[in-house]
């Protein structure tokens, strides 16, 4: 009776043996833990149908980076194996928003990062981000370097069980900021700037109106706010905040003596700071921002 076992032990480790090896043979980082894979970080450029087929069925992979344009809606559907996933980061995957469903698979799913989703493409709204919101386990977000906007942020001011969202360098405007106040179990919250469209002026994304639609997440114990001209008119907007302990401002134009003031107000929250050389300002907030 234990002999059917161990064969069978054997042919699978024999396969996974020859899954790990394709994978590296494309440039797959493996972990491996207890004899199986737990972890795997790859840029699927090059992947075939077999390769995200291969990729698939290590099923007990719990931590995986995947980047590239081959990375769509037909190939992440075979990805829904890996159901014991729990932390997922993506970059410059090709989904359409009707593909975001296809993450309903992964149930023990924590954290997700996007960066640079489907850029420029008009087949990704941000919509399709709602289907996020069948997963139950999932408390931190990421959603970076993206050209979907508003409805976007609308979609995911429904995944109402984050604790933590990270966004910068996105196009959503202040009425999609609005949708952040929805999201009532928010413990951390990291916002940035847009990036100006090419050849076009673009409003900006965040700047001290936003600390209106902040100050109404009562949740709050972390808030980072990056790239944007500030001062010391946001304190009535934090002393708002409660359970304010932590405040990072980071890549922010502001005046030293505004950054004491805000120390002063919020005596119980940490405040990081670290100020910007004139070189910075110009390259940052000028150049780039256009701010």
């Amino acid at each position: 009776m234990k002999i059917v076992p161990l064969f069978l032990c054997l042919i699978v480790g024999h396969l996974q043996a020859s899954h790990v090896a394709s994978l590296k043979a494309l440039g797959a980082k493996v972990t491996e833990a207890g004899g199986v894979v737990t972890e795997v970080s790859v840029k699927c450029d090059a992947f075939t149908e077999a390769d995200f087929k291969t990729l698939g069925s290590l099923t007990t992979i719990k931590v995986l980076a995947i980047s590239g344009k081959t990375v769509t809606d037909d190939t992440l559907a075979l990805l829904t194996g890996l159901v014991n996933l729990e932390r997922l980061s993506t970059d410059g995957i090709q989904l359409t928003d009707d593909g975001y469903r296809h993450f309903a698979a992964f149930q023990r799913l924590t954290s997700l990062a996007f960066f640079h989703p489907a850029f420029r493409s008009k087949e990704f709204t941000g919509s399709g981000l709602a289907d996020l919101k069948a997963l139950p386990k999932l408390e931190r977000l990421t959603f970076a370097g993206s050209t979907a906007g508003d409805a976007a942020m609308e979609a995911i001011g429904q995944i109402t069980q984050l604790k933590e969202f990270r966004t910068w360098h996105t196009a959503q405007t202040q009425a999609g900021n609005a949708s952040l106040s929805k999201l009532a179990n928010l413990k951390a919250l990291r916002i940035g700037q847009r990036l100006p469209n090419w050849g076009k002026e673009s409003p900006v994304s965040f700047d001290e109106s936003t600390m209106q639609t902040l100050a109404q997440i009562k949740t709050l114990e972390s808030l980072e706010l990056t790239e944007a001209r500030l001062s010391a008119k946001i304190i009535p907007q934090l002393r708002a905040l409660p359970k304010l302990t932590k405040l990072k401002l980071e890549t922010v134009d502001i005046p030293a003596a505004d950054v004491e003031a805000i120390k002063a107000a919020l005596p119980n929250c940490k405040v990081d700071f670290k100020p910007m050389s004139d070189v910075e300002k110009e390259a940052l907030m000028v150049k780039k921002l256009r701010l």
